[in-house]
């Protein structure tokens, strides 16, 4: 099983109250997803950027790094 480090940029909404992730936008590097999240933070009520392994294989992401967060955000590792 073949592992990469990927770089994700998730963008926050509220709807009814509840916190909901919007699209992903993928980084080509750390430094680039937080400057990303950055600019994305004054559209959002949450914006975070992540640093993930990814099974190239499968897509499945595991092992999520918080490197970047503006406003509220939901905890990847609780789902």
């Amino acid at each position: 099983m073949a592992n990469a480090e990927k770089f994700i940029v998730l963008p926050y909404r509220k709807n009814r109250g509840n916190l909901v992730p919007g699209e992903m936008r993928q980084a080509s590097n750390a430094v680039s997803a937080e400057k990303i999240a950055s600019a994305m933070a004054e559209r959002f009520v949450g914006v975070a950027a992540y640093a993930v392994m990814v099974d190239e294989e499968t897509g499945d992401m595991t092992s999520p790094r918080l490197l970047a967060r503006h406003g509220e955000i939901a905890d990847l590792n609780a789902a």
